[in-house]
């Protein structure tokens, strides 16, 4: 009788497991496609998210190992984007930061606003055309789940609005790396561009890596910017919803610092002015770095991918979709005009 709860654990351990070996299995899966002719073009993480994404309408979501799962799109991702930091030119920051903080400022208030009076317009559901907004200006799926709870979403809602961010803004994504080699633009502006316009942070270093590592490290500070404000926008919506429901809002709801953001800005020190300065660190240990983060990004991808189902795109879901998509449109190319 007592050995049963240890033989769950055991179990519920080894799906865990299972969830995370499951995304770098298909990661593992992406790095082989994007060795073939015309994938290579692509990458490894944009051929690994288009399998999840195919694996799960044919198969459906892996509900055994889901645990494992999110992990791997949650905890893993975290990790990926603090090494990252490692690539950042400290000398950058200090030149474009504040001026990039200001502008994501700018682009969250514009997509929140417009997607809104978008949806007003075409009829929308007013909820998920809300959740899109706010996953298009600030930080995609982890800006929905974070302001889901405070505005009272119902899961159905905040399910539909994740799988619609990840679907369009790794089209988005897509298309920006393939359209990179055609644009004017400095590796620093493409980066700045990425960072300021897409909505995962994935999506932006999935975008934002081939322009090289300036274009990547200015294109994830832009990115960690809007992060780093959705704090403050949480708190709008508390407050919000609190004269909404006239006292009766979500004045206890916790919001999760993004604390990797101050692992990102550590390590961006250590690797500006300690390693290979005060501490020398070989080059193949840097690139041994490099090369963990993109896996490690890669199955956090994967995690994002297998969340996406395209019969969620119908009914309700059609309008609110074509709402966000003109505003994606629409924050492309202003930012684009002002990268230039």
């Amino acid at each position: 009788m007592q050995a049963e709860p240890q033989k769950k654990g055991s179990s519920g351990f080894g799906l865990w497991i299972g969830g995370v070996a499951f995304t770098f299995f298909i990661a593992l899966l992406g790095y082989f496609l994007a060795k073939i002719p015309g994938f290579d073009h692509i990458g490894q993480l944009a051929c690994s998210i288009i399998i999840a994404i195919i694996y799960r309408q044919f198969f459906g979501y892996p509900e055994i190992i889901r645990k494992g799962i999110t992990f791997s799109s949650k905890r893993l991702l975290r990790v990926a984007i603090i090494l990252y930091g490692l690539k950042l030119n400290i000398d950058v920051v200090l030149h474009d930061g504040l001026g990039l903080l200001l502008r994501d400022a700018c682009v969250i208030a514009f997509a929140i606003f417009l997607t809104i009076w978008l949806a007003k317009i075409l009829k929308a559901d007013k909820m998920i055309s809300l959740l899109l907004g706010v996953g298009t200006g600030v930080c995609g799926a982890a800006a929905i789940a974070a302001v889901a709870p405070i505005v009272k979403s119902k899961d159905e809602d905040t399910a539909i609005g994740v799988g619609i961010i990840a679907l369009i803004g790794t089209i988005f994504a897509i298309v920006y790396t393939i359209l990179r080699p055609f644009l004017p633009l400095s590796p620093v502006e493409y980066g700045a561009w990425t960072g300021t316009s897409l909505h995962e942070i994935a999506q932006v270093a999935l975008a934002a890596a081939p322009g090289g590592q300036d274009a990547l490290a200015i294109g994830l500070l832009a990115k960690l910017g809007r992060v780093f404000l959705l704090v403050p926008l949480c708190f709008i919506f508390m407050y919000w919803m609190n004269r909404k429901n006239k006292g009766k809002g979500q004045s206890d709801t916790k919001i999760e610092f993004p604390w990797f953001l101050v692992g990102f800005i550590i390590l961006s020190i250590l690797g500006s002015y300690v390693f290979g300065h005060s501490i020398p660190v070989s080059t193949g240990v840097m690139n041994g770095i490099s090369t963990a983060t993109t896996w490690l990004l890669t199955a956090a991808m994967v995690g994002l991918g297998l969340n996406v189902s395209l019969k969620d795109l119908r009914t309700k879901a059609l309008k609110p979709l074509i709402a966000m998509v003109f505003t994606s449109i629409v924050l492309s190319v202003v930012t684009y005009l002002i990268a230039l």
